[in-house]
């Protein structure tokens, strides 16, 4: 039980961290060239926008691995649904 408080206090030290440091701005594109892959990531950008944009930027530089514990962790602290969960998992780690 201590690990997993522990890492979970890690994370919130990185996410800290990487909000701070900010998220660069993605190019804009029109919605007709984008494939289904990038609609998909669109819409775990706008899920994760309107979920978790009210305490976090998007980290940059975090594992897979990590950003499944913390979307595991975020979706019962969110109550987010199974699909914002899978569309920000997609968004975070392509």
């Amino acid at each position: 039980m201590r690990r997993i408080a522990s890492a979970l206090l890690a994370l919130a030290c990185l996410f800290a961290c990487l909000r701070a440091s900010g998220h660069p701005q993605k190019p804009a594109t029109d919605g007709k060239t984008r494939t289904p892959a990038a609609r998909r990531q669109n819409q775990g950008e706008e899920r994760f926008k309107q979920n978790c944009g009210r305490c976090h930027t998007a980290p940059e530089l975090i594992s897979p691995r990590e950003v499944k514990a913390v979307t595991r962790h975020m979706r019962v602290r969110a109550m987010l649904s199974a699909e914002d969960e899978q569309l920000i998992l997609k968004f975070l780690a392509p």
